[in-house]
């Protein structure tokens, strides 16, 4: 008979939550406890038997009302872990938890997806198990040509430490289209990115032109599966230079051979769809569950 409980994060084992985040595939690096403590004032985990299949709930309230929705920079969570215990009381349990919500499920959660209606949302990868030259025996025709000519500008790719200059040029360029995330987001995300450095778990990497100026930036986490694309941002002359494909090309130069996925993070825009489709990338999408048992009158307001 299966175990099921919803523990408060301050009273999760977050040794045994981050070992079935690390060692199962579904396991992606925005469900550790050190991540969602960072996004998240308050969040709870649906633990199943001793962690063998966990499900992280961010959880806010408004007019009295807690709901359930995704932290910025929180791409997917979902069922993470042994998939064949998500049972009818699993389901019903966190829907008695919590009446209205709003998760990103990740990319496993595919038959749980099309049993709850879910719609996909587009994700590219590229596995970087293999030489670069077979990686650059992927790219597009078109990508080839944009290479040339910002090989052109003897641009340089460098390794860069300074994540901050890097989000603060993000969250400017940014401010109109992602208001959703607040200046404390940001601040979190310096935070956070405080806590992955002493870990070795954060890579920066910029082009820049021969004044030394920074044209375009990457910041890459880092679990033990994947390289996570959470930030990338190019300035006016970055993108007449085509800076941003040389800034991946030579990204993917750095990091071939290893057993690892490059997460491209998104996306459904499509100019950005076709920008990692030209490094041939594919996708592996995941899928947004929504829904709201909110009383009557209540749910009305909420819709």
């Amino acid at each position: 008979m299966q175990h099921i409980s919803i523990i408060p994060s301050t009273q999760i084992d977050t040794t045994k939550w981050n070992a079935c985040v690390a060692n199962n595939a579904n396991g992606l690096i925005y469900a550790n406890s050190f991540y969602l403590n960072h996004f998240c004032k308050n969040w709870f985990g649906l633990v199943v038997n001793n962690y063998e299949l966990i499900f992280p709930i961010p959880t806010k309230k408004k007019l009295g009302i807690q709901y359930a929705y995704m932290p910025a920079f929180t791409q997917q969570l979902g069922f993470i872990g042994n998939l064949n215990l998500i049972t009818t009381n699993v389901v019903n349990a966190i829907q008695n938890f919590i009446q209205y919500a709003s998760p990103y499920l990740n990319f496993s959660n595919v038959q749980f997806a099309q049993l709850h209606n879910c719609h996909a949302k587009n994700n590219f990868i590229l596995h970087l198990n293999q030489p670069y030259k077979n990686i650059q025996n992927g790219y597009t025709k078109t990508l080839g040509y944009s290479l040339n000519k910002a090989n052109k500008f003897s641009l340089t790719y460098t390794i860069e430490t300074n994540f901050a200059a890097a989000i603060n040029a993000y969250s400017i360029y940014n401010k109109k289209n992602m208001q959703h995330v607040t200046d404390n987001d940001y601040k979190q995300l310096n935070l956070l990115m405080q806590y992955l450095e002493k870990h070795e778990q954060v890579l920066v990497r910029s082009i820049a032109n021969t004044q030394n100026e920074v044209l375009s930036t990457v910041i890459l986490l880092k679990d033990n599966k994947r390289y996570y694309n959470i930030i990338n941002v190019t300035n006016e002359e970055g993108r007449k230079k085509e800076a941003n494909y040389l800034l991946y090309d030579s990204l993917f130069k750095e990091l071939a051979n290893q057993e690892m996925l490059f997460d491209f993070e998104g996306s459904d825009l499509q100019g950005v769809q076709k920008f990692y489709e030209k490094f041939g990338a594919i996708n592996q999408p995941y899928f947004h569950w929504h829904y709201n048992l909110l009383p009557k009158p209540i749910k009305w307001l909420k819709k």
